[in-house]
């Protein structure tokens, strides 16, 4: 797994996707279905009927994005570079969550949640929860004129665990 002080100075998008289909070629069904278990756990006092949507939603978004990342083609915008100080600040940050997790499934989900939003985030430019994610309630990350809304961004910026400060995406102004 890369960590903060393996990121050079200088790093095309190219250079990142390559590290990141290294890490994902390592991720296996199992760990897939690990890392639900761990959603399933996490979610268990929400109501049956959402909860369970909210999981195959997950799931299923794990699974795109996992996809996503092992058969990326490189492309010619792939060439431009990275902001590595605020990558260095994320993956200190991913780093801090994988090593406070309490279990395999919970460890299952931290590593696949490094690899696609480090992806989403530097590489696709898009945000972590993929356009269409719903949230309780019904309220949905959206796409209007290349910027993305999310509508729960700025209930979240606080939240210790959270990766809403490093999403691209904006607060919804339609929902406050």
């Amino acid at each position: 797994m890369f960590e903060k002080t393996s990121i050079p100075e200088k790093l095309t998008k190219r250079d990142l996707l390559k590290i990141l289909k290294k890490e994902a070629s390592k991720i296996s069904i199992k760990d897939i279905m690990d890392a639900t278990i761990y959603l399933r756990e996490e979610t268990k006092y929400m109501p049956a009927k959402e909860r369970e949507e909210f999981i195959k939603r997950f799931t299923k978004a794990f699974f795109n994005r996992m996809r996503d990342v092992k058969n990326e083609k490189d492309r010619k915008e792939y060439n431009r570079l990275v902001n590595t100080k605020k990558l260095g600040e994320f993956i200190e940050f991913l780093d801090e969550q994988l090593k406070n997790a309490k279990n395999k499934p919970e460890k299952c989900f931290q590593e696949i949640a490094r690899i696609i939003s480090v992806y989403a985030t530097f590489i696709r430019e898009e945000p972590i929860h993929p356009v269409g994610t719903r949230f309780p309630g019904g309220l949905m990350v959206k796409k209007r004129k290349n910027v993305y809304y999310c509508p729960v961004k700025e209930k979240q910026m606080d939240t210790p665990g959270a990766l809403c400060r490093f999403c691209v995406s904006v607060q919804d102004p339609d929902v406050i």
